[in-house]
Protein backbone atom coordinates (compact mmCIF):
# COMPACT_ATOMS: atom_id res chain seq x y z
CA UNK A 1 0.00 0.00 0.00
CA UNK A 2 1.50 3.60 -1.02
CA UNK A 3 2.03 6.12 1.69
CA UNK A 4 1.84 9.73 1.62
CA UNK A 5 3.36 12.45 3.28
CA UNK A 6 0.63 15.28 3.20
CA UNK A 7 1.25 18.50 5.32
CA UNK A 8 -0.28 18.28 8.92
CA UNK A 9 -2.76 21.18 8.24
CA UNK A 10 -4.76 19.35 6.26
CA UNK A 11 -4.40 15.58 6.57
CA UNK A 12 -3.59 14.11 10.17
CA UNK A 13 -0.84 11.97 10.14
CA UNK A 14 -0.19 9.56 13.09
CA UNK A 15 2.40 10.50 15.94
CA UNK A 16 4.86 7.72 14.85
CA UNK A 17 4.86 9.19 10.99
CA UNK A 18 5.10 12.52 11.96
CA UNK A 19 8.34 11.91 13.85
CA UNK A 20 9.76 10.11 11.62
CA UNK A 21 9.15 12.46 8.67
CA UNK A 22 10.66 15.77 11.09
CA UNK A 23 13.37 13.34 11.73
CA UNK A 24 14.43 13.15 8.16
CA UNK A 25 13.98 16.78 7.55
CA UNK A 26 16.34 17.65 10.34
CA UNK A 27 18.51 15.36 9.64
CA UNK A 28 19.01 16.39 5.59
CA UNK A 29 19.02 20.13 6.84
CA UNK A 30 21.84 18.98 8.48
CA UNK A 31 23.50 16.86 5.81
CA UNK A 32 22.88 20.61 3.35
CA UNK A 33 24.55 22.62 6.53
CA UNK A 34 27.22 20.03 6.89
CA UNK A 35 28.02 20.21 3.12
CA UNK A 36 27.83 24.10 2.88
CA UNK A 37 30.53 23.80 5.75
CA UNK A 38 32.64 21.77 3.92
CA UNK A 39 32.42 23.81 0.66
CA UNK A 40 33.36 26.86 2.53
CA UNK A 41 35.89 24.89 4.19
CA UNK A 42 37.14 24.00 0.63
CA UNK A 43 36.70 27.89 -0.39
CA UNK A 44 38.68 28.32 2.95
CA UNK A 45 41.77 26.34 2.56
CA UNK A 46 41.91 27.55 -1.52
CA UNK A 47 42.52 31.50 -0.30
CA UNK A 48 44.47 30.77 2.47
CA UNK A 49 46.77 28.78 -0.61
CA UNK A 50 46.52 31.69 -2.58
CA UNK A 51 47.13 33.99 -0.09
CA UNK A 52 50.21 32.23 1.24
CA UNK A 53 51.89 31.82 -2.15
CA UNK A 54 50.87 35.87 -3.27
CA UNK A 55 52.83 36.41 -0.09
CA UNK A 56 55.81 34.61 -0.41
CA UNK A 57 55.39 36.54 -4.31
CA UNK A 58 55.46 39.85 -2.97
CA UNK A 59 58.01 38.95 -0.58
CA UNK A 60 60.61 37.86 -3.35
CA UNK A 61 59.19 41.00 -5.41
CA UNK A 62 60.24 43.48 -2.70
CA UNK A 63 64.34 41.34 -2.15
CA UNK A 64 64.08 42.21 -6.29
CA UNK A 65 63.01 45.82 -6.07
CA UNK A 66 65.63 46.21 -2.94
CA UNK A 67 68.55 44.62 -5.31
CA UNK A 68 67.35 46.70 -8.40
CA UNK A 69 67.37 50.21 -6.18
CA UNK A 70 70.45 49.25 -4.83
CA UNK A 71 72.02 48.59 -8.58
CA UNK A 72 70.17 51.75 -9.62
CA UNK A 73 71.74 53.52 -6.92
CA UNK A 74 75.42 52.13 -8.29
CA UNK A 75 74.86 52.50 -11.56
CA UNK A 76 74.00 56.25 -11.13
CA UNK A 77 76.77 57.06 -8.78
CA UNK A 78 78.99 55.63 -11.77
CA UNK A 79 77.07 57.37 -14.21
CA UNK A 80 78.30 60.51 -12.21
CA UNK A 81 81.85 59.32 -11.36
CA UNK A 82 82.33 58.92 -15.18
CA UNK A 83 80.84 62.62 -15.66
CA UNK A 84 83.39 63.84 -12.90
CA UNK A 85 86.23 61.91 -14.51
CA UNK A 86 85.16 63.05 -18.25
CA UNK A 87 85.05 66.74 -16.78
CA UNK A 88 88.78 66.04 -14.94
CA UNK A 89 90.06 65.04 -18.60
CA UNK A 90 88.53 68.05 -20.14
CA UNK A 91 90.19 70.08 -17.69
CA UNK A 92 93.22 68.01 -18.23
CA UNK A 93 93.28 68.44 -22.02
CA UNK A 94 92.55 71.57 -21.84
CA UNK A 95 94.98 73.22 -19.54
CA UNK A 96 97.70 71.38 -21.07
CA UNK A 97 96.54 72.34 -24.41
CA UNK A 98 97.26 76.26 -22.93
CA UNK A 99 100.36 75.07 -21.92
CA UNK A 100 101.20 73.65 -24.56
CA UNK A 101 100.74 77.03 -26.59
CA UNK A 102 102.17 79.17 -24.17
CA UNK A 103 105.30 76.21 -23.92
CA UNK A 104 105.67 77.09 -27.72
CA UNK A 105 105.34 80.40 -28.06
CA UNK A 106 108.26 81.05 -24.90
CA UNK A 107 110.19 78.66 -27.03
CA UNK A 108 109.34 81.19 -30.13
CA UNK A 109 110.59 84.09 -27.69
CA UNK A 110 113.50 82.22 -26.70
CA UNK A 111 114.91 81.36 -30.06
CA UNK A 112 114.15 85.18 -31.31
CA UNK A 113 116.01 86.94 -28.05
CA UNK A 114 119.05 84.15 -28.93
CA UNK A 115 119.15 85.74 -32.28
CA UNK A 116 118.60 89.20 -31.19
CA UNK A 117 121.57 88.62 -28.70
CA UNK A 118 123.68 87.17 -31.26
CA UNK A 119 123.40 90.08 -33.25
CA UNK A 120 123.96 91.99 -30.39
CA UNK A 121 127.58 90.06 -29.57
CA UNK A 122 128.72 90.39 -32.99
CA UNK A 123 128.16 94.61 -32.19
CA UNK A 124 129.71 94.62 -29.42
CA UNK A 125 132.79 92.74 -31.10
CA UNK A 126 133.03 94.76 -34.03
CA UNK A 127 132.91 97.56 -31.71
CA UNK A 128 135.69 95.83 -29.00
CA UNK A 129 138.00 95.32 -32.32
CA UNK A 130 137.38 98.99 -33.19
CA UNK A 131 138.24 100.42 -30.26
CA UNK A 132 140.85 97.95 -29.81
CA UNK A 133 142.62 99.21 -33.00
CA UNK A 134 141.91 102.73 -32.34
CA UNK A 135 143.49 102.32 -28.65
CA UNK A 136 146.56 101.34 -30.66
CA UNK A 137 146.88 103.95 -32.82
CA UNK A 138 146.37 106.59 -30.64
CA UNK A 139 149.12 105.05 -28.15
CA UNK A 140 151.50 104.58 -31.38
CA UNK A 141 150.31 108.71 -31.84
CA UNK A 142 151.30 109.70 -28.04
CA UNK A 143 155.03 107.96 -28.49
CA UNK A 144 155.24 110.76 -31.09
CA UNK A 145 153.06 113.48 -30.12
CA UNK A 146 153.51 113.99 -26.41
CA UNK A 147 150.64 116.38 -26.97
CA UNK A 148 148.30 114.27 -27.37
CA UNK A 149 146.04 114.23 -23.96
CA UNK A 150 146.89 110.85 -21.65
CA UNK A 151 143.21 111.63 -20.83
CA UNK A 152 141.94 110.79 -24.31
CA UNK A 153 144.42 107.86 -24.58
CA UNK A 154 143.00 106.54 -20.96
CA UNK A 155 139.45 107.09 -22.07
CA UNK A 156 140.15 104.91 -25.00
CA UNK A 157 141.50 102.17 -23.53
CA UNK A 158 138.71 102.32 -21.07
CA UNK A 159 136.30 102.10 -23.79
CA UNK A 160 137.72 99.31 -25.30
CA UNK A 161 138.09 97.34 -22.03
CA UNK A 162 133.97 98.33 -21.42
CA UNK A 163 133.47 96.64 -24.92
CA UNK A 164 135.15 93.06 -24.41
CA UNK A 165 133.18 93.18 -21.07
CA UNK A 166 130.09 93.71 -22.65
CA UNK A 167 131.17 91.10 -25.25
CA UNK A 168 131.57 88.12 -22.54
CA UNK A 169 128.40 89.61 -21.08
CA UNK A 170 126.55 88.73 -23.96
CA UNK A 171 128.24 85.46 -24.38
CA UNK A 172 127.07 84.25 -20.68
CA UNK A 173 123.41 85.82 -21.84
CA UNK A 174 123.37 83.90 -24.68
CA UNK A 175 124.61 80.63 -23.41
CA UNK A 176 121.39 81.40 -20.80
CA UNK A 177 119.19 81.74 -23.51
CA UNK A 178 120.46 78.52 -25.17
CA UNK A 179 120.11 76.70 -21.91
CA UNK A 180 116.53 78.36 -21.85
CA UNK A 181 115.73 77.19 -25.66
CA UNK A 182 116.74 73.69 -24.65
CA UNK A 183 114.47 73.77 -21.65
CA UNK A 184 111.98 74.47 -23.77
CA UNK A 185 112.24 72.74 -26.19
CA UNK A 186 111.88 69.27 -23.72
CA UNK A 187 109.18 71.02 -22.00
CA UNK A 188 107.52 71.50 -25.42
CA UNK A 189 108.08 68.01 -25.57
CA UNK A 190 106.67 66.45 -22.71
CA UNK A 191 103.73 68.78 -22.27
CA UNK A 192 103.23 67.98 -26.10
CA UNK A 193 103.08 64.30 -25.25
CA UNK A 194 100.63 65.16 -21.96
CA UNK A 195 98.35 67.04 -24.24
CA UNK A 196 97.92 63.85 -27.28
CA UNK A 197 97.17 61.58 -23.73
CA UNK A 198 94.93 64.01 -22.37
CA UNK A 199 93.26 64.16 -25.56
CA UNK A 200 93.21 60.66 -26.21
CA UNK A 201 91.75 60.07 -22.78
CA UNK A 202 88.66 62.28 -23.43
CA UNK A 203 88.11 60.75 -26.46
CA UNK A 204 88.07 57.48 -25.06
CA UNK A 205 85.76 58.49 -22.28
CA UNK A 206 83.08 60.14 -24.61
CA UNK A 207 83.53 59.53 -28.22
CA UNK A 208 81.45 56.18 -29.90
CA UNK A 209 78.76 54.29 -28.77
CA UNK A 210 81.49 52.18 -26.76
CA UNK A 211 83.09 55.55 -24.87
CA UNK A 212 82.53 55.30 -20.91
CA UNK A 213 80.30 57.80 -20.69
CA UNK A 214 78.14 55.65 -23.06
CA UNK A 215 78.39 52.50 -21.50
CA UNK A 216 78.10 54.06 -17.80
CA UNK A 217 74.81 56.16 -19.01
CA UNK A 218 73.29 52.61 -20.64
CA UNK A 219 73.89 51.00 -17.77
CA UNK A 220 72.15 53.17 -15.64
CA UNK A 221 69.52 53.39 -18.03
CA UNK A 222 68.54 49.49 -17.84
CA UNK A 223 69.02 49.72 -14.00
CA UNK A 224 66.15 52.21 -14.13
CA UNK A 225 64.07 50.39 -16.28
CA UNK A 226 64.58 46.71 -14.21
CA UNK A 227 63.81 48.50 -11.21
CA UNK A 228 60.76 50.16 -13.01
CA UNK A 229 59.88 46.46 -14.19
CA UNK A 230 60.45 45.61 -10.81
CA UNK A 231 58.33 48.10 -8.78
CA UNK A 232 54.71 47.21 -11.23
CA UNK A 233 55.43 43.95 -10.96
CA UNK A 234 54.94 43.92 -6.90
CA UNK A 235 52.05 46.80 -7.43
CA UNK A 236 50.55 43.47 -9.05
CA UNK A 237 51.56 41.19 -7.01
CA UNK A 238 50.36 43.52 -3.70
CA UNK A 239 47.14 44.15 -5.31
CA UNK A 240 46.73 40.52 -6.45
CA UNK A 241 46.97 40.02 -2.34
CA UNK A 242 44.82 42.14 -1.25
CA UNK A 243 42.31 40.79 -3.25
CA UNK A 244 43.18 37.49 -2.30
CA UNK A 245 43.49 38.24 1.53
CA UNK A 246 39.70 40.16 1.05
CA UNK A 247 38.23 36.85 -0.57
CA UNK A 248 39.95 34.86 2.41
CA UNK A 249 38.72 37.26 5.34
CA UNK A 250 34.82 37.16 3.32
CA UNK A 251 35.52 33.07 3.24
CA UNK A 252 36.45 33.16 6.41
CA UNK A 253 33.19 34.68 8.06
CA UNK A 254 30.64 32.77 5.85
CA UNK A 255 32.69 29.33 7.37
CA UNK A 256 32.14 30.85 10.61
CA UNK A 257 28.43 31.75 9.92
CA UNK A 258 27.82 28.33 8.43
CA UNK A 259 29.44 26.97 11.25
CA UNK A 260 27.52 28.52 14.02
CA UNK A 261 24.64 27.83 11.64
CA UNK A 262 25.79 24.52 11.97
CA UNK A 263 25.94 23.65 15.87
CA UNK A 264 22.75 25.34 16.15
CA UNK A 265 21.08 22.93 13.64
CA UNK A 266 23.00 19.81 15.67
CA UNK A 267 22.29 21.26 19.11
CA UNK A 268 18.30 22.14 18.35
CA UNK A 269 18.26 18.15 16.40
CA UNK A 270 19.65 17.01 19.91
CA UNK A 271 17.32 19.34 22.24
Amino acid sequence: MDTKILHPSSHPIPFSGSRYGVTEKKKAELDALTIKVMDAQYEVNQYQAIVISLTNKVTNFQGYLALADATRTETLNNKNLAKQLIQSADGLRSDSKIAFGEMEAANTKTVTLSAEIKLVIDVLIYTAEMLNKLATSVTRKKALNPLISDELVSLIATAGADANSAVALSLVALKSSFVAESSNIESVGAIGLAYTQAESLYKTMTDGAKSLRQLFADAYTRAKDNYKRMEDALAIATAQLNEATANLNSAQVKLKSLQSGLAAANAAALA
